[in-house]
């Protein structure tokens, strides 16, 4: 819902590339699943009937304001958390290669890793690096003095020694967890699928991208595919 300040369930209209992609994030997987029709859950939404019924020229009113105001204010010229580091391992220029398209919203990455924790244990998770981006601070991880893993906090995360097991949804993504071949997690922006599992197809809007990482056990990223996001992608791929 809309609060006075012109945001949406914590989120505001710039997040968004498009109307449609404002309308599918209010969109739940189970609306889908009931109503078999995206276009028909847009128009509920549109109408009122669900989430916000903010009409498609007050939104592009709205977004043009924050732009202008965001330019203005010098906010897209902040400095990357990556910017002067000394990058010695693949993982990590892969992180910093997307660092200033998942700050931005241009693209949305996520990230498998499976490595030790500070006890010794083996954990593994799916993390939203654009969430995490944006919610914390990531020069520790670029200067080498941090261990990017995942925390119970993230979209997944598994000990392997406790076997205590988490999901949780994130500013970009859901997650859903009734299926018989595993998790998947829905776009919020596009109402997209990505599936994890390695025997599969990831999605028509995702591209899998195994990491060689001398830091780390396991990490694979998972890249939304844009035309901004393609060159990235295959920077990594080359490497």
């Amino acid at each position: 819902m809309e609060d006075d300040s012109g945001s949406f369930a914590g989120e505001t209209v710039e997040t968004f590339r498009t109307y449609e992609d404002f309308l599918d994030s209010q969109i739940k997987p189970l609306d889908l699943f009931y109503l078999q029709d995206q276009e028909l859950a847009r128009q509920l939404v549109e109408l009122g009937h669900k989430g916000s019924s903010l009409e498609r020229e007050e939104f592009e009113t709205r977004k043009a304001a924050a732009e202008a105001s965001g330019l203005a204010s010098g906010s897209q010229q902040k400095t990357l958390a990556s910017t002067g580091k000394e990058l010695k391992d693949n993982f990590l220029r892969a992180l910093a290669e997307r660092e200033e398209a998942n700050r931005s919203g241009k693209t949305k990455s996520i990230i498998f890793i499976r490595d030790r924790n500070s006890h010794g244990q083996e954990i593994s998770g799916y993390i939203d690096y654009s969430h995490r981006l944006n919610s914390e601070d990531f020069e520790p991880y670029f200067n080498g003095k941090k261990r990017f893993l995942p925390k119970t906090t993230d979209l997944s995360f598994y000990n392997w020694g406790t076997q205590v097991a988490k999901h949780n949804a994130s500013s970009n993504y859901e997650v859903i967890t009734e299926n018989p071949s595993g998790l998947l997690f829905q776009c919020k922006s596009n109402a997209k699928i990505l599936n994890v599992d390695p025997e599969a197809i990831p999605g028509d809007c995702f591209i899998r991208i195994p990491v060689q990482s001398d830091l780390y056990v396991h990490v694979v990223i998972y890249d939304e595919v844009t035309k901004k996001a393609a060159t990235s992608s295959s920077a990594t791929l080359s490497n």
